[in-house]
């Protein structure tokens, strides 16, 4: 073996890099081994077309912990986020559109040219859904009170059980509904006007193979609103350089504390020895030696690919087969030649540095969701568009711009044994295609694109599944059970082994959670840190 390290880390993601700068930090030898040849996992910009740059997988920013961005310093060394003027733009089928964001007034105007009881309603929902969402960003930074440590399960519960005993009769009904009900249910307690409903429904299929018809999806669309830009709650926005930027700015602030970063050198295996993690082997036959070994993968990659079976525990092995991964995820980037002419709204304006919503009503998103599982993807696929050039123009030649297309949904494993390989070519002209309806003239001003199906994301990315989230966001998958109940701390099933990627808590999304988590129970394990009520 190579010199020992006192901390390895799989994977220079966004949630490896903040992991190795809390305990470089605390005076650790981390080493980090990236298999691709670039830092920054699925938060990477590249240049796709000559000229044209844009982020690769991730695309916009809001979950990314302040606390985070302020001690890794990361304004200091470059990183900045515009904000949207407005969050949402959502074309309707009958040549209307729905403006979403820009403050509450200007929201509730365009919703009364829907709804004026969905206007008069709107305050007392977002009441609701920010006292649910503050209720997560207190628990985002917290390591889950981990199923089977006797009375340090206890008390870690109560500690963070005591902000939802606080919330009224009222407000722990509103936390009920969203971590139970489908989007759906949810949304018709609240509001009358389906396009009012699909512009905030629209979150719950985000990364999500599921109906807003499923049980548990409003709970996802809690998820992505929990986050905040430049201080403002529930915001988002474009961060100049692209994703990329981000995850840069990481691994220079990283290499200043000390951490070394390892690019092409994917891991072949986690080596343990007498049931400990002692290092890994990479692909290329080196074996590095380590006191313990943090994955930044995700649980299906790490336990059904990177390991024996015979390290495992059985049950635990029986039940990593069970977790659930993949998203239904389709990426693609545009090159254009001008910006999209929306037949609704054609003249450039602010829907165009907004979140651009190709999925009318909850009916679409369910049709999408039944579609896929039938065929493999829909016809009239769910399309998220941004246009980050509109704000950032080192993205594109002048006069032209760059689009993000995100899209749901896609199955991550096509039915009657066909082969992604075969047939993402056609998906990706379906998804232009959508786009077309909306914006005439759209395909003949794509100069150059790049797509990548689930199987695609897991070729480039090492998703498994094409899982964006690194698993399902369901319920049973959440909190103290993610991965698995009784390793929900961050703590792997063998000695020395710890996971700090999003199949961990509080999930997927460039948040920096998980890693800045994992770090903490890292450092408490090496006492180098102790909990308040020790």
């Amino acid at each position: 073996m190579t010199k020992a390290y006192d901390a390895l880390i799989i994977g220079a993601g966004h949630n490896g890099l903040v992991c190795a700068f809390y305990l470089a930090k605390a005076g650790l030898k981390v080493r980090i081994v990236e298999a691709r040849d670039v830092v920054g996992g699925a938060a990477v910009t590249e240049e796709f077309a000559p000229g044209f740059r844009n982020s690769v997988a991730s695309y916009t920013v809001s979950l990314l912990q302040p606390k985070v961005i302020a001690d890794m310093k990361l304004a200091d060394h470059g990183y900045r986020v515009i904000e949207r003027p407005i969050s949402n733009f959502l074309p309707q089928e009958d040549g209307g559109y729905l403006k979403l964001g820009g403050g509450l007034e200007r929201t509730q105007a365009e919703f009364r040219k829907f709804s004026a009881r969905d206007a008069e309603v709107l305050p007392q929902y977002y009441d609701a859904l920010e006292n649910v969402a503050e209720l997560l960003r207190d628990l985002a930074l917290r390591v889950p009170p981990n199923v089977g440590e006797g009375m340090r399960t206890l008390l870690d519960g109560a500690r963070q059980g005591r902000r939802f005993a606080t919330l009224s009769l009222e407000q722990q009904r509103d936390v009920l509904d969203l971590f139970t009900k489908s989007a759906r249910t949810m949304l018709d307690s609240w509001f009358e006007s389906e396009a009012v409903k699909a512009a905030f429904g629209f979150d719950a299929v985000v990364g999500n193979y599921a109906s807003p018809d499923t049980p548990g999806s409003a709970y996802v669309l809690l998820h992505h609103v929990f986050g905040e830009v430049n201080g403002k709650k529930g915001a988002w926005g474009h961060s100049v350089g692209g994703m990329g930027r981000i995850t840069e700015i990481m691994a220079k602030v990283c290499r200043d504390h000390g951490v070394e970063i390892s690019l092409e050198s994917p891991v072949a295996k986690v080596l343990v020895d007498g049931g400990k993690a002692v290092g890994v082997k990479l692909v290329g036959g080196e074996e590095i030696a380590a006191a313990r070994v943090i994955a930044n993968v995700g649980p299906k990659l790490l336990y059904e690919r990177m390991m024996d079976a015979g390290d495992l525990p059985a049950d635990f092995e029986r039940r990593i087969k069970g977790f659930k991964a993949g998203s239904g995820t389709f990426r693609m980037n545009v090159a254009l030649s001008e910006l999209p002419k929306f037949t609704c709204l054609p003249e450039p304006g602010e829907h165009h540095q907004s979140g651009i919503i190709l999925a009318p009503t909850l009916d679409y998103m369910d049709r999408a969701f039944l579609d896929a599982k039938r065929d493999g993807w829909s016809k009239e696929p769910i399309v998220e568009m941004l246009i980050p050039s509109t704000v950032d123009d080192s993205l594109a030649p002048e006069g032209c711009h760059v689009a993000s297309l995100f899209c749901q949904q896609f199955a991550p494993e096509l039915p009657g044994g066909r082969d992604w390989d075969d047939e993402e070519e056609a998906a990706a002209d379906c998804i232009i295609d959508t786009v077309e309806k909306h914006a005439p003239g759209f395909r003949a001003s794509i100069v150059g694109q790049t797509r990548l199906s689930p199987k695609g994301l897991e070729g480039k990315f090492g998703l498994v599944g094409g899982d964006i989230m690194h698993g399902n966001m369901s319920l049973d998958q959440l909190w103290s059970a993610r991965p698995v109940l009784g390793n929900g701390g961050y703590r792997g099933p063998v000695k020395g082994l710890y996971m700090c990627g999003a199949g961990t808590h509080p999930g997927g999304g460039v948040t920096g959670a998980p890693g800045h988590n994992a770090a903490q129970v890292i450092l408490r394990d090496r006492g180098l840190f102790a909990p308040r009520w020790r």
